[in-house]
């Protein structure tokens, strides 16, 4: 047993883990320890240079709190480099959306230009948490100012028919209605995606305060039957 195996483990809240497993899918019981996400974060940034490689080049890991650990600490990285290696090597082994969803590097706003043709990649995979970590970045860097209209074309294309991509592309649609609402309101309007994804953006667009009445009241006419 590791270290950081030994202080996660040191960290069980049974309470948590017994109102958190059943929400996160693909997670067998004993690999999930129940420890919650502040303190792991904590430990993200505690870890010294040497214990960090170590655990990162340590794949795949035994518990799930591990994997979580391990986006924490690619969320951290400053080096554009290092983390698109770092990323590629992590994504195959991601199984679950509590995972995925913990990769949050705020420095990738730097590198847009080059980013950008890396998700481009990851959007044609066939792997889930792939691509469901290239919407994800679209949401998180390419909205607001940075939108292009070939963003919301290439998340068209996604052809891979799973229930946490679908759920990623309504929550991308929906944020997209909030910050561009003139250019995703149309793939709306022309039904391109699923039933299930339309529904659940046009669903999350209505509970978001950030889309106004107006808009809500409109969205909630295109809803597919």
């Amino acid at each position: 047993m590791t270290s950081i195996q030994k202080y996660l483990l040191s960290q069980k809240d049974q309470k948590y883990r017994d109102f958190t497993l059943p929400l996160i899918p693909n997670v067998d019981e004993k690999a999930f320890i129940g420890v919650r996400l502040p303190i792991i974060k904590k430990h993200a940034k505690e870890l010294n240079d040497k214990d960090r490689d170590i655990f990162l080049n340590s794949l795949p890991h035994q518990y799930h709190e591990e994997n979580i650990l391990h986006a924490l600490i690619l969320s951290n990285i400053k080096d554009y480099d290092e983390f698109l290696r770092r990323i590629n090597i992590f994504l195959p082994y991601v199984s679950n959306w509590a995972v995925c969803d913990s990769i949050c590097n705020k420095y990738l706003n730097k590198h847009l230009d080059k980013l950008i043709k890396e998700i481009y990649v990851w959007l044609k995979s066939k792997e889930i948490y792939r691509v469901r970590y290239a919407v994800k970045c679209l949401m998180n860097y390419y909205l607001g100012d940075e939108f292009k209209q070939e963003h919301l074309l290439k998340v068209e294309e996604v052809k891979l028919d799973d229930y946490y991509v679908k759920m990623m592309v309504a929550w991308y649609l929906a944020t997209g209605l909030a910050k561009n609402y003139d250019s995703f309101i149309k793939p709306i309007e022309e039904k391109k995606f699923d039933k299930v994804t339309h529904n659940k953006a046009i669903q999350k667009a209505v509970e978001s305060y950030r889309v106004s009445e107006e808009h809500k009241t409109y969205l909630k006419c295109l809803k597919v039957k």
